[in-house]
């Protein structure tokens, strides 16, 4: 029989990017016994994740819980704001970047991706500036969507937001700007709304220090606004959409699939 819990060396620590080691009050708290996800206590205990979230991505904007990793996640941001054919810009800054842009394609999006050029393309965040070169030439904003890494997980460079969301504003490009923060958030600062971020996707395993198997996506009022005139399928099987608003107010929002 396999022992995960016998390590002869001492107590066991995860020295990877993630999953993190998980802290002891989290793994009491996962002792619990299941309450009724749909009594009034779960409904409180749903109110207090929801509001206490957004402290975490420095927003006061809704936020979206998905029982998903992060490619779950990243499906919900791409599916919830963009249409088949739709033309997105990703820069590719590593592994994880490259990953999101072929799920991408394979949600029919019409991708295309920048960066930086020649053999070391990985060792540099995003250039704002390249994105910026590229939209200016986008004069009939056919592109709908930047999207970037906050933190690459294949290379540890962590990218300057911010800027990206200056160069998109100092050409008044209507793109939505899309941020994968999955090894970033609680491990680097990151301010959604500051930023201009208009949709944000994390994950539970990695800054957060909790169990694989939550997602999130912090949200803009644009992307609220957008995700009543997608029809983009999902490709993972997920069905990844935003929540209803009632069961936002109520607390008990759908932490699955629907």
């Amino acid at each position: 029989m396999l022992k995960l819990d016998n390590h002869a060396s001492g107590r066991h620590f995860l020295h990877i990017p993630g999953p993190s080691p998980v802290p002891p009050r989290v793994l009491r708290a996962i002792s619990y016994q299941t309450i009724d996800h749909r009594g009034p206590e779960f409904g409180a205990f749903g109110l207090k994740v929801l509001d206490g979230i957004k402290k975490i991505f420095k927003t006061e904007q809704p936020v979206i819980i998905y029982s998903a990793s992060g490619t779950g996640a990243w499906e919900g941001a791409l599916v919830n704001v963009l249409n088949p054919g739709d033309k997105v810009l990703f820069y590719e800054t590593g592994q994880f970047a490259n990953l999101w842009r072929a799920l991408g394609k394979h949600l029919g999006l019409d991708v295309e991706v920048v960066g930086k050029t020649g053999q070391d393309s990985w060792r540099w965040g995003v250039d704002a500036s390249v994105i910026e070169e590229r939209l200016r030439k986008d004069t009939g904003h056919e592109i709908k969507a930047v999207c970037v890494v906050h933190n690459e997980t294949s290379t540890g460079v962590t990218s300057n937001i911010a800027a990206v969301r200056k160069a998109i504003d100092s050409l008044k490009h209507p793109a939505l700007l899309l941020v994968d923060s999955v090894s970033g958030l609680g491990s680097a600062d990151y301010e959604h709304d500051k930023w201009g971020a208009d949709v944000t996707i994390s994950g539970s395993q990695k800054g957060l220090m909790l169990p694989p198997g939550i997602g999130f996506n912090a949200l803009s009022p644009r992307a609220i606004e957008g995700k009543n005139r997608t029809k983009c399928i999902n490709h993972i099987g997920l069905g990844m959409k935003f929540s209803n608003p009632i069961k936002m107010v109520t607390g008990q929002q759908l932490l699955v699939p629907i």
